[in-house]
């Protein structure tokens, strides 16, 4: 038998007729595209990443070092600390200037650097033969197993013998150095204005290596380091489309 509904039904009842019933809420971003998100986020990450990607095409070799120089923590900057440090007399250390070389060696192929030598006085720059002698004096030019120029007392000079003075416009800030291995050439030219400063043309037969000389610092005269450049990398996608 069908009974009346009781008070309390029977406004539930005129409640649910009343008041409009509604759908599902949209929640806002619940139906965003996720892969094109992630990815969009993805090359927004690799976008960033770009800018960060450089390398330095040379460190230094602490174990090359002369007792008076100081290398950054990064083996890419030497100084002349005007003090002698106390350091192991091993086979590949020099003991009579103040020299360093780059940690990796070459016997083939062409490799370049660029060296920050800002406002020094004094330096040398260039590349050397591994059978250097790294004890006592030795003969800065070809003959004696170095390629390299210099600056001191205001002249640039190619270490040759005798040394050939350079004649350049202004002073240089930075040095681009390349070794052709292969064609037996060392070039140093000015990374700046693109001017080509000295090339030698000789004959290698064995390893050879960055070389590095901060030059003499006499009562901080001369304390500025010399800072091998960083170089970025080109990164592109390679994907065809």
């Amino acid at each position: 038998m069908y009974q009346t509904p009781t008070r309390t039904k029977w406004l539930l009842y005129c409640c649910r007729a009343v008041i409009p019933q509604k759908g599902p809420e949209e929640i806002s971003g619940a139906m965003i595209n996720v892969a094109k998100h992630v990815s969009s986020l993805k090359y927004k990450v690799w976008e960033k990443m770009v800018g960060l990607v450089e390398y330095t095409p040379v460190t230094l070799d602490p174990n090359t070092a002369y007792s008076w120089l100081s290398l950054n923590k990064d083996l890419t900057s030497v100084t002349n600390s005007g003090h002698v440090q106390v350091l192991p007399d091993n086979p590949e250390r020099f003991d009579h200037f103040v020299f360093v070389l780059g940690s990796e060696g070459f016997t083939t192929g062409c490799h370049a650097w660029e060296v920050e030598v800002g406002d020094k006085d004094d330096w040398m720059l260039g590349v050397v033969k591994e059978s250097i002698n790294r004890k006592g004096r030795i003969s800065g030019c070809p003959e004696g197993g170095l390629w390299m120029i210099s600056h001191c007392e205001g002249e640039y000079m190619a270490m040759t013998r005798p040394r050939t003075p350079l004649k350049l416009t202004g002073e240089l800030k930075r040095v681009r150095v390349q070794l052709d291995y292969e064609s037996g050439e060392v070039t140093f030219s000015n990374p700046v204005n693109m001017m080509s400063i000295y090339t030698f043309n000789d004959f290698f037969t064995e390893r050879m290596f960055p070389f590095f000389c901060p030059g003499a610092n006499i009562n901080g005269n001369n304390p500025g380091p010399l800072k091998i450049c960083p170089v970025k990398v080109a990164v592109w996608n390679s994907a065809t489309w």
